[in-house]
């Protein structure tokens, strides 16, 4: 195989062992009918066009004659052998009279995180059949600890923009070859194509580690979430189809409510996620009664709020989503079978398994579907605990501003019953009575009779007694004794 150049350099390729892969499916081949505008390859008699300002790498598979070619100011041709380009020497070439000008289609707009662009390998390269298994959208691009692999004699352009500095892979296999090991990645990336292939703001690495817990681990795609749901909506119209569920269920990295069942799972470090995954596949998807669903199961981290609105932190659990092909008001209802299996061996052997606990969720064709109610619980619990809160931080405020003086509360006393009693019960002695006030109308006290015949009240009070009324039409030093 032999490289023409627009730049020069060295490409270096290792070679390792990988287990698990994502493939790439657009491609920038010059036989490929669908990078051509007009799509077909072009003919002899054509004038091939690359926009002189479009980076490139095309790889060339076999010879072309061709009336004329513009370049690039930068890029590359990849020939494979016997591959290459001869000027047309005007003789005739069936099914080629149109003579006209051929320009190559833009691959710029080829994201990483199109998950429409990606599909799941074997370990040997073959097309992995769509069976029972799924992901989510957000594990339909390649993981942290996945391999990648672009498919051999092919070449590509790759659009990197991401939410992260580091898109990390365990390895990439790029023409046949694999790259495993960090050393060998950033040697290749020291060398001419890497650049015209990928580009963006994202830079890949690779680690040659896979996941080290056996309780699996999480994609690591949540922060490009956006990018992913954005780029698979757009072929789809920018729109999650219309469930045919009441309250679909929106299970942790996938863009659009599906429906069918939840099942989350609490584990301890018991558990192993590869074991229980092919525990369920055998023993229960496995299952004649269970021949239309299909089930993804990750582990994902699952953000935890207060009160629903503030961020606290995440914690990692199990997910599994089952969805099935039933229609109308059995659309969900095997789904929701199988979840139920699934929770009853929880209850059974979770212990064993180590599972902690598990919760179900489930949203069906059907009117009464468990999920409805689930939503319409979690929103009341969530109104009156709001409204707890709201009042404590109100009572809060009022005795903050109190405190610190900048509100002053109105100072009510209360009269006790005893009070009252006290009151009626114990009259002041007569003889602290003065005489009749005419602005008041306060009827006189008459004092007491005594054996000796009538008294003025003067002769009645002590000597040392002083009997003294308040008049309101003086000022209280002008008191009369």
């Amino acid at each position: 195989m032999k490289r023409l150049f627009f730049l020069l350099g060295v490409l270096q390729l290792l070679g390792a062992a990988a287990a698990v892969y994502k493939q790439w499916i657009p491609n920038t081949n010059f036989e490929t009918a669908s990078n051509w505008e007009k799509g077909r390859v072009p003919c002899a008699s054509d004038v091939v066009h690359f926009e002189k300002n479009k980076v490139v790498s095309v790889f060339v598979g076999s010879p072309h004659a061709l009336t004329d070619m513009y370049l690039p100011l930068n890029g590359e041709f990849v020939l494979a052998s016997g591959a290459g380009f001869a000027a047309f020497d005007g003789s005739w070439d069936p099914g080629c009279d149109s003579g006209a000008t051929v320009r190559f289609a833009d691959a710029e707009h080829h994201a990483w995180f199109n998950p429409t662009l990606w599909q799941a390998v074997s370990p040997d390269g073959e097309l992995e059949p769509s069976g029972r298994i799924f992901s989510v959208d957000e594990e339909r691009v390649p993981c942290r600890y996945d391999d990648v692999i672009f498919q051999p004699e092919t070449s590509f352009r790759v659009n990197v923009d991401s939410s992260q500095r580091v898109i990390h892979l365990r390895s990439i296999s790029l023409m046949g070859q694999e790259l495993s090991s960090p050393e060998a990645w950033a040697g290749y990336l020291r060398g001419p194509s890497a650049p015209l292939q990928f580009h963006g703001n994202g830079t890949l690495q690779v680690t040659g580690t896979g996941c080290p817990d056996k309780s699996g681990c999480a994609c690591g795609n949540a922060p490009d979430g956006h990018r992913i749901c954005a780029a698979l909506l757009g072929a789809s119209g920018r729109q999650c189809p219309a469930p045919a569920c009441q309250s679909p269920l929106q299970p942790l990295g996938h863009c659009c409510g599906v429906c069918g069942a939840t099942v989350n799972l609490d584990f301890t470090p018991d558990f192993d996620l590869q074991k229980y995954r092919d525990r369920l596949v055998q023993g229960l998807l496995s299952q004649p009664k269970y021949a239309s669903v299909r089930m993804a199961i990750s582990k994902v981290h699952k953000a935890q709020t207060f009160l629903g609105v503030i961020p606290r932190s995440s914690t990692p659990l199990i997910q599994i989503v089952l969805i099935d092909d039933g229609a109308g008001v059995q659309m969900g209802s095997t789904a929701e079978q199988l979840a139920a299996d699934i929770m009853e061996d929880v209850a059974q052997h979770g212990e064993t398994l180590g599972i902690s606990s598990g919760k179900m969720e489930v949203a069906t064709g059907s009117a009464f579907s468990r999920q409805a109610g689930s939503h319409a619980l979690n929103r009341i619990i969530a109104g009156t605990v709001s409204g707890l809160l709201f009042s404590l931080l109100l009572l809060g405020g009022i005795l903050f501003l109190y405190r610190k003086g900048k509100l002053r509360l109105p100072t009510l006393r209360l009269t006790q019953p005893w009070d009252r009693a006290d009151e009626m019960a114990s009259p002041d002695p007569a003889s602290d009575k003065g005489f009749d006030n005419p602005m008041f109308g306060v009827p006189l006290q008459e004092p007491p009779s005594t054996d000796c015949g009538e008294e003025t009240p003067q002769e009645m009070a002590p000597k040392d007694h002083q009997v003294f009324y308040l008049n309101p039409l003086y000022d209280a030093s002008e008191t009369e004794t």
